[in-house]
C-alpha cells in the first residue's frame, strides 16, 4: 500500500507530526502570579537522530495583573556538553525580564566545567507573609522584586563522578513597593524590615559534588550529593560577611519498572551567622523549584511562602511514562508524576529538622523530548488550598 502523504495547507498545521511548529495554548495559574492565558508556538531543530537541537518559543499572553505581554526565547543544545538559552519578556505594566545561561562541560570529560547566568528581572508578584515556619497566610503582603544578578560557577572535575566547584555571584535586589490591588504593599504591613530598598551581595561558595546520574537533564538512575559552603558580604570579599552558609543537598533516582523512575531529593540548609540579613536572602520553601542552596519546592504554596534562618525540604515523586506521539521530527513522552513535598524553615541549629513539617500532595504532568526538553505542570494540595505551576525542567 503507498505510503499517505502528509496533510497539505492549514490542515497539516493542527497535526503534531506535520505542523511547521507545535502550537500550544498557554495556560498558566500560579498562587502568585494568578492566571495568565496566551499563545505559545513552538519551532523545534532535530538532528538526524531526532534529538532536538534548538527551539524557538515566542509568545503573546494576557496576565491578570500586568496586562498583555510578549516573550521572545531561544534554546539550543548543540552537543550533550554545551547548552545556552536567551529569554526575554515585558507587560504592560510593571514587568520585564532578561535570562542569559550558558553551561560547558556538563558531561565532565575535560578538565574543567562553566557557567553563567546573566539575569535582569523585574517581578511584581512575589509574596511576604513574615518570618517563621508558622507565619499566617493573613498577613499577605506583596511587593516588586527587581533583581540583577551575575553569576559564574566553575568545576574542577576529578572524575566523571567526584567536582570541586566554586560559584560567585553578585547580585543588587531592590524591594519596591507592591502595586496588586487588594493586597496590602510589605512597607504597610512590616515597616522597614531588613530587604526593603536597594541591597547588593556578593556571595562566593565551594561545594563538592559527588554525581552518576545517567542524564543531567532527564536522570533514570544514579544520584547527585552536593555539601557546601558559603559567605555572603555587601561588598569585597574580605569583611564581615552578611552571613555564611552550609548545607547538603541530595537527588536519587531508582527504576523500578520500564518506564517508570522513582525520584526522591532532600535540602538541609544552615545559616551559622548573619549580620542584618535581607529577609529574601534567608533560608525559604515554597513554589515548584528547587535550586542547590536556595529556594527549595512546597508546591502547594507559592515561592518564598516561608522564611527563617535554616531550612529543610524533602520531595518523591514516581515519573511514569504513559504515553508517546511524533511532534515535528521528534517524540514526545507523556509523564505522569505524583508527588508528596515535605518542609519547614526554622530559627536555631539545636531544633529537630523534620517535626512539624508542612505537606503537599500532588500529581504532575510532564512533556518530555530526549535528551533535552521537559514541560511540566504540576498541581499540588497544601493546608492553604490548590496550588498550580507550568515550566522547564524537572523540580530536581
Amino acid at each position: 500500500m503507498p505510503a499517505t502523504a502528509p496533510p497539505a495547507g492549514l490542515s497539516g498545521w493542527f497535526n503534531p507530526a506535520t505542523a511547521p511548529f507545535i502550537p500550544l495554548p498557554e495556560i498558566a495559574v500560579d498562587p502568585d502570579s494568578g492566571t495568565t492565558v496566551g499563545i505559545l508556538p513552538v519551532w523545534l531543530q532535530t538532528d538526524e537522530h531526532h534529538d532536538v537541537r534548538q527551539i524557538i518559543a515566542p509568545d503573546l499572553l494576557h496576565s491578570q495583573y500586568f496586562g498583555y505581554g510578549l516573550h521572545a526565547r531561544a534554546f539550543a543544545y548543540p552537543s550533550a556538553d554545551l547548552q545556552w538559552s536567551v529569554v526575554a519578556g515585558i507587560k504592560e505594566r510593571v514587568e520585564r525580564e532578561f535570562d542569559a545561561e550558558y553551561q560547558s562541560g556538563r558531561l565532565r570529560d575535560e578538565r574543567w566545567s562553566i557557567n553563567g547566568s546573566l539575569i535582569y528581572d523585574r517581578d511584581g508578584t512575589p509574596r511576604f507573609f513574615g518570618i517563621g515556619n508558622e507565619s499566617p497566610a493573613t498577613d499577605e503582603t506583596d511587593y516588586i522584586n527587581q533583581q540583577q544578578l551575575v553569576q559564574a560557577q566553575v568545576g574542577l572535575n576529578l572524575s566523571r563522578a567526584w567536582q570541586l566547584q566554586y560559584t560567585g555571584r553578585e547580585q543588587v535586589v531592590d524591594v519596591l513597593p507592591g502595586t496588586l490591588a487588594r493586597i496590602a504593599s510589605i512597607e504597610t504591613r512590616f515597616g522597614r524590615i531588613l530587604g526593603v530598598g536597594t541591597n547588593d551581595l556578593l556571595l562566593n561558595r565551594l561545594a563538592v559534588i559527588y554525581d552518576t546520574r545517567d542524564d543531567l537533564t532527564v536522570p533514570t538512575h544514579g544520584m547527585e550529593c552536593v555539601a557546601y559552603g558559603g559567605l555572603a558580604s555587601r561588598r569585597g570579599i574580605l569583611n564581615d560577611s552578611l552571613y555564611s552558609e552550609a548545607g547538603i543537598d541530595g537527588r536519587a533516582f531508582w527504576p523500578i519498572a520500564p518506564g517508570t523512575v522513582l525520584a526522591a531529593h532532600m535540602a538541609l540548609r544552615y545559616l551559622p551567622s548573619t549580620h542584618n540579613v535581607p529577609f529574601w536572602a534567608l533560608s525559604s520553601i515554597g513554589g515548584d523549584r528547587s535550586d542547590i542552596g536556595g529556594e527549595q519546592a512546597l508546591r502547594g504554596f507559592g515561592a518564598g511562602r516561608f522564611y527563617d534562618r535554616d531550612s529543610f525540604a524533602t520531595s518523591v515523586e514516581l515519573r511514569k511514562t504513559v504515553a508517546s506521539f511524533d511532534a515535528v521530527s521528534t517524540t514526545v513522552d507523556l509523564e505522569l508524576a505524583p508527588f508528596v513535598d515535605l518542609g519547614r524553615v526554622f530559627a536555631r541549629a539545636s531544633t529537630f529538622p523534620v517535626e512539624q513539617l508542612h505537606q503537599v500532595y500532588g500529581l504532575g504532568f510532564r512533556g518530555v523530548a530526549r535528551p533535552f526538553v521537559v514541560g511540566y505542570v504540576d498541581i499540588g494540595f497544601g493546608s492553604e488550598g490548590v496550588a498550580a505551576f507550568t515550566g522547564l525542567n524537572y523540580p530536581f
